[in-house]
């Protein structure tokens, strides 16, 4: 078990993951670098081993998949996760990383929002898009998260050995944010200082298909992390449409005795019997949840259990 390990997933990065390398190198000369290239077209991966990273290739596309292989591969004491783009300061990420070597942490976040990055970075759609993001998600999960997307993370091992990597491409981050946040695991943050890419450096992250997906896994993981609130929400809903279809149909019966909208009825029957449904789904999918924490709870138990020797 490598005492600190830093994970560098990596795409089309040779004008920077040497000095990602690099920098490390000089600021935590003891951390073991493990570059792992997505299928690169350029000369990734050969610079990385050059510098001194262990290179591993991950042939399935998507940092999600890369980040699924690195958990699985790695045991470490602490892990430190950053782009291959040198975009953050490996002295910063040290800091972060001392809140997990310290047990202070599970996952300590680098928040690069509350630092340089609206300034720094010139892409207006992504500084809007983390803004969403990050209201959604305090507000969903009732927590108070700066960065939720950050690129910058160091996590312990029980949260590597016991994180289902689900997702398959830049969303992973919010995936790991609510994880942490669901399995109420010891959660750190602190501001970081956050560079663009340099000039010839282009990201892989496209605005509106990459936040789609984001905002469709905030969705997904909003109804698998808390059903009954889901389902609760829509049931509500679909109960006062009900309501509102059901009232004319009402002053009508009571002003002649008669019901003359007996469609209308129907439909305002239907639509409060699927808000009952949905809210009965919430109740026994939230059941479900219980029991699945259970399990997830007793797994991570034997998971430290089984914890390799330093």
């Amino acid at each position: 078990m490598d005492k600190i390990a830093v994970l560098v997933p990596c795409y089309n990065e040779e004008l920077t993951v040497k000095n990602v390398i690099e920098d490390f190198k000089a600021t935590l000369p003891e951390a073991v670098i493990y570059v792992y290239d997505n299928n690169s077209t350029d000369k990734t991966a050969e610079i990385a081993k050059a510098a001194g990273a262990v290179v591993v290739h991950e042939y399935q596309q998507g940092k999600g998949a890369v980040i699924r292989s690195m958990f699985r591969d790695i045991d470490a004491e602490c892990y430190i996760m950053v782009d291959g783009d040198d975009t953050y300061p490996a002295a910063d990420a040290a800091r972060i990383a001392q809140f997990v070597r310290d047990g202070q942490a599970d996952m300590a976040i680098g928040d690069r929002l509350s630092s340089t990055y609206f300034t720094e970075n010139k892409r207006p759609f992504h500084n809007f898009g983390n803004r969403v993001v990050r209201g959604l998600i305090n507000f969903i999960f009732q927590s108070d998260v700066n960065d939720i997307m950050t690129g910058c993370r160091a996590f312990s091992y029980k949260f590597v050995k016991g994180f289902p990597v689900l997702s398959k491409g830049f969303e992973i981050e919010t995936e790991m944010t609510i994880h942490a946040l669901d399995k109420a695991m010891l959660l750190k943050e602190s501001p970081i200082a956050y560079r663009d890419r340099p000039a010839g450096s282009e990201s892989k992250l496209n605005t509106f298909r990459d936040g789609f997906r984001v905002i469709k896994t905030i969705v997904a993981l909003f109804k698998n992390y808390k059903p009954l609130l889901f389902f609760g929400i829509a049931g509500a809903a679909l109960m006062l449409l009900s309501i509102g279809v059901f009232i004319p149909v009402l002053i009508d019966y009571l002003k002649t005795g008669l019901v003359a909208k007996f469609p209308t009825l129907i439909v305002a029957g239907s639509v409060a019997v699927m808000g009952l449904l949905s809210l009965v789904c919430g109740i026994i999918l939230d059941t479900v949840k219980k029991y699945a924490r259970q399990f997830y709870e007793m797994n991570l138990t034997q998971i430290m259990q089984n914890k390799p020797n330093a």
